[in-house]
């Protein structure tokens, strides 16, 4: 499965951005999508998960703020990010969980910049 992640750049506070990662592989559909990100000097975290059956969770951090969401059609997630915040600043990576004979087999994205000025 491979991944590519677009749509980061720089954004005023207050401001919102909206990622997009579109995923390889006919099976889509089956797989847990989630955004994860790493901010300067600080561990990888995830930020939201979205299942096959199309629900969400979210860290605390992002809750009402972000908006995660799936087109299987195009094979593509997304995450809409309202009222930034520079706290929000960080490489932003998108993250597949495919399910194979009962074997879990994780995959990354290049991971797209976020960058919130205050």
């Amino acid at each position: 499965v491979q991944l590519q992640a677009s749509g980061g750049g720089l954004v005023q506070a207050g401001g919102s951005l909206r990622l997009s990662c579109a995923a390889s592989g006919s099976t889509f559909s089956s797989y847990t999508m989630a955004w994860y990100r790493q901010a300067s000097e600080k561990q990888r975290e995830l930020v939201a998960n979205i299942l096959r059956d199309g629900s969400a969770m979210y860290t605390d951090d992002v809750k009402g703020r972000f908006t995660i969401s799936r087109d299987n059609t195009l094979n593509t997630i997304y995450l809409q990010m309202n009222s930034l915040a520079p706290e929000d600043t960080a490489v932003y990576y998108c993250f597949a969980r495919v399910v194979k004979n009962a074997v879990e087999y994780d995959y990354w994205g290049q991971g797209t910049l976020v960058t919130v000025s205050s």
